[in-house]
């Protein structure tokens, strides 16, 4: 068989249906278009608006996790505090003939058979040894690779006409909640556990996106940060998910070459330290959930744990979330990163501004302090008109933190400057605390609006009789109800469009259509995944009932006009079934 007549996988034809249906396509056409950029037409914006309202309704309105929107593009102070500057790189080589680029580990993993795991492990020397033993060229032009090297995927800017006024695309949204920490801490009321939620747009300068909604250069992101107390990290949900199940692969597994799937119970995988934090259990369950109610079953859904040199360099523990689909095998729809107080330190070094909470003891506590006071005399000659912030910045800080980083490295970094024993001096007293000031612990939960959209949809693809059908759970389908008239005449049109916009002002998601026969119509809604269809028909002139048609099944009801919208709205919030919404009608 030819590559030109091989059935094409279910990523080609989700993507054909998508830019055939107006779902998505790929942005900027008629300009040859632009690879990672991705344009949604109605019903892939409404589908992935129904997702995040899916997950508002689970984080915001079920567990009262507050909701910001803060700006896409941050000054570098911000991610060069939170490490992205150093870090958000990936390796890259050139073609010498053509110019193209391409992520180098992914070469290896597609023409040298190097695991994805080993070629993120590989330095630049490593990554040129491989592509030369295994020959890799180009795949455009033949052509051979210069030297790899690191390439930054955050996409720079200036801010203004000043060109030291640096600044990124934000590549996540969590900056946006850590840097608002102290304002966001007064709105929960100053009271731990709380988290703050949000869905944004991101940029991401992927070297190569090749994968649609899976890999691009603008995509969504929900970023959840839950703050908490370290030394009180219970978790008040437990009890009512200690017993689910979770489908872990382990590092300790993977090390060994295995990616066995370990299904464990939430209390288990805490008590045998598979998980380290209550919250990132509990969070992960609810992910688990979340992607049942986009369609993806238990079995096509796993927690794969990140190696060390994996993980991202804020987090002490990290899991992704990966669903099995058709064309790439597991892909990650969600992160779940146990982040500890990481990025609050980092910001509150960087800043000067105190990211610490203040906890009330029960009874006052007599311990030995160490006080670190910083020495204006030898401050000022150096730091100059900066040496007051420094003092402040050197007064707020942890002073064991400092003591002990003098005692073991001659020094201590404070954001940008190096405070030597000299600037400071280091005392002890005996006090009576009233309380305690400490950085909260963070674990993060985080989405990929677009990935998610895209594995709603491939789940949702079937075919029956050689028809195709999307059968997405009812509550995310773009459109909720079709309307359409038996024929086009005899009064039936003028009827069928009272009912639909009776159902319009009762705030359905409707859509009317009389174009071509009513098996087109029906074909049409079943492509699209609109879960009901609504025809009047000559009975409906004569005693007000219409026939309701149900996308999978193709079974028919009847009811009466005036009980539509409460029979809708009880069936679009999972209060009933098909058969709850009439009585049994062949056509």
């Amino acid at each position: 068989m030819t590559d030109e007549t091989k059935t094409p996988d279910k990523f080609t034809i989700i993507n054909e249906l998508a830019r055939r249906r107006c779902f998505f396509w790929q942005s900027y056409k008629i300009y040859g278009g632009v690879s990672g950029f991705v344009t949604y037409g109605f019903l892939g914006a409404k589908l992935k608006q129904n997702i995040e309202k899916k997950v508002r309704e689970l984080f915001v309105n079920k567990l009262g996790i507050l909701e910001i929107e803060s700006p896409i593009i941050t000054p570098s102070k911000v991610f060069e505090a939170s490490g992205h500057v150093d870090h958000f790189k990936e390796p890259m080589v050139e073609c010498m003939k053509c110019k193209r680029r391409f992520r180098a580990d992914h070469l290896l993993e597609e023409f040298a058979e190097i695991s994805s795991l080993e070629a993120e492990k590989l330095s630049l020397e490593e990554v040129k040894e491989a592509i030369e033993k295994h020959e890799i060229r180009c795949s455009e032009c033949e052509g051979t690779f210069g030297e790899p090297k690191y390439f930054l995927t955050m996409f720079k800017t200036t801010i203004g006409p000043y060109s030291e006024a640096v600044g990124y695309g934000r590549p996540e949204a969590a900056q946006g909640i850590f840097v608002e920490f102290r304002r966001l801490y007064e709105m929960a009321r100053e009271k731990l556990p709380f988290g703050v939620m949000q869905i944004g747009h991101v940029l991401r300068n992927e070297i190569s996106p090749r994968q649609g909604l899976i890999r691009s250069r603008e995509f969504t992101i929900i970023d959840l940060e839950f703050f908490f107390d370290p030394e009180k990290p219970n978790c008040y949900l437990l009890k009512d998910y200690e017993n689910e199940t979770l489908p872990l692969v382990l590092a300790e597994n993977k090390l060994r070459g295995s990616e066995e799937i370990v299904e464990v119970t939430v209390r288990d995988a805490l008590e045998k330290g598979y998980i380290k934090a209550e919250w990132q259990s509990v969070f992960m369950v609810l992910a688990k959930k979340l992607l049942v109610d986009l369609g993806v079953p238990t079995e096509k859904q796993r927690f794969i744990e990140k190696l060390p040199w994996e993980k991202a360099h804020y987090a002490l523990q990290s899991f992704d979330q990966e669903i099995y689909v058709e064309r790439w095998g597991w892909i990650e729809v969600s992160g779940h990163a146990y982040r500890t107080d990481y990025d609050l330190k980092r910001h509150m070094q960087f800043s000067g501004i105190d990211m610490r909470v203040f906890k009330e003891y029960e009874k006052p506590v007599e311990k030995e302090q160490t006080v670190v006071k910083p020495l204006m005399v030898r401050l000022g000659p150096v730091f100059k008109e900066e040496a007051a912030k420094v003092a402040k910045m050197l007064s707020e800080a942890d002073p064991e933190e400092v003591e002990a980083s003098i005692r073991k490295n001659g020094s201590f970094t404070l954001g940008k400057y190096r405070i030597t024993p000299e600037y400071v001096e280091i005392t002890r007293s005996n006090v009576k605390e009233l309380g305690k000031r400490f950085i909260p612990y963070v674990v993060e939960p985080s989405f990929g609006s677009d990935r998610m959209v895209y594995v709603a949809l491939e789940y949702a693809y079937r075919v029956k009789d050689d028809r195709v059908i999307l059968s997405f759970p009812r509550d995310i389908a773009p459109l909720q109800v079709g309307v359409y008239t038996l024929v086009s005449k005899d009064g039936l049109p003028e009827r069928a469009l009272q009912v639909y916009r009776m159902l319009i002002n009762e705030g359905f998601s409707v859509e009317y259509d009389e174009a071509g026969s009513i098996g087109r119509r029906y074909a049409r809604a079943d492509e699209i995944g609109m879960p009901l269809g609504i025809t009047v028909d000559y009975e409906t002139l004569k005693d007000n009932t219409i026939t309701i048609r149900d996308r999978d099944s193709w079974k028919q009801v009847r009811c009466r006009i005036e009980d539509l919208p409460e029979l809708l709205r009880k069936y679009f919030r999972w209060k009933a079934d098909f058969n709850d919404l009439g009585e049994p009608f062949e056509s």
